[in-house]
């Protein structure tokens, strides 16, 4: 590829993402963005496991507030019985509580405990290993929180995940363009097409491409190695990307693309 179309190709994925972030800012934005007020025991414990996580070099936890809904509702059961479980009979897995909550996400993990302090609630996840290992895994990304007092107890949920932001169809076409751009391919607008495609559980609709890829995933910044491979061959100058419904399964967030590639 020429330096001059490269740098075209560059610069056309660069206004790609600029649209793709633009799109999804309100999207992913609220439901992550606000925080526990400071003071507050949720506050409290995640500045706590944000300071253990930097001591140990790993990315921060961001506030979900869906998460936080589902640790609250969660943490009122446990309030409410005394007992500290991560399931009670006739209660919804975490996964499912969460989704319900409204999270969105490819990986869920859940702490609960009871103590008399915020620094005790802390302490006990720190020095169990399978706790500690949920606050200190670097692929969750975010938290929500719930403390819930009953006399000088307090109950407390920690619920984590790798978040999967909402976004339209739209906006995931454009992420996987962009991507596409940047490796020297041409856009096609075939976008209609590309969607009943991503429909279809084999064949095409439309002009017939040389090839087909479909593939869901919960990370749409990163092509499937199969694409790649095949974006490697030199084969193929225009691509065609179109996304459609993944739904879910067992809470779990999804992507499911076509790509016709030309």
């Amino acid at each position: 590829m020429s330096t001059m179309l490269r740098r075209f190709a560059i610069l056309t994925a660069l206004a790609l993402l600029a649209l793709f972030v633009t799109l999804t800012s309100h999207a992913s934005g609220s439901a992550r963005s606000a925080r526990p007020q400071v003071g507050a025991p949720e506050s409290q414990l995640l500045d706590a496991a944000n300071r253990d996580r930097a001591s140990a070099g790993l990315h921060p936890l961001q506030w979900d507030m869906s998460l936080a809904a589902a640790a609250r509702q969660h943490a009122q059961r446990m309030a409410q019985t005394n007992t500290l479980s991560h399931q009670f009979p006739g209660e919804p897995p975490v996964q499912q509580r969460a989704t319900q909550a409204g999270a969105r996400f490819s990986m869920i993990a859940e702490n609960v405990a009871e103590g008399p302090s915020v620094a005790h609630l802390h302490q006990q996840w720190m020095h169990s290993p399978p706790h500690r290992a949920n606050l200190l895994d670097p692929e969750l990304n975010a938290v929500g929180i719930a403390v819930v007092q009953i006399g000088a107890t307090l109950f407390a949920v920690e619920d984590f995940s790798v978040a999967v932001p909402a976004l339209n169809l739209d906006a995931q076409e454009l992420q996987v363009a962009a991507q596409l751009s940047a490796r020297g391919l041409r856009l096609g607008n075939a976008t209609v097409d590309a969607r009943k495609t991503c429909d279809m559980d084999r064949g095409w609709s439309g002009q017939r491409p040389a090839s087909v890829v479909r593939y869901e995933t919960s990370d749409l910044s990163v092509l499937p190695d199969d694409v790649a491979q095949r974006l490697q061959s030199g084969k193929f100058h225009s691509a065609v990307v179109g996304a459609c419904d993944a739904g879910s399964a067992a809470g779990f967030a999804r992507f499911r693309i076509a790509i016709l590639l030309f």
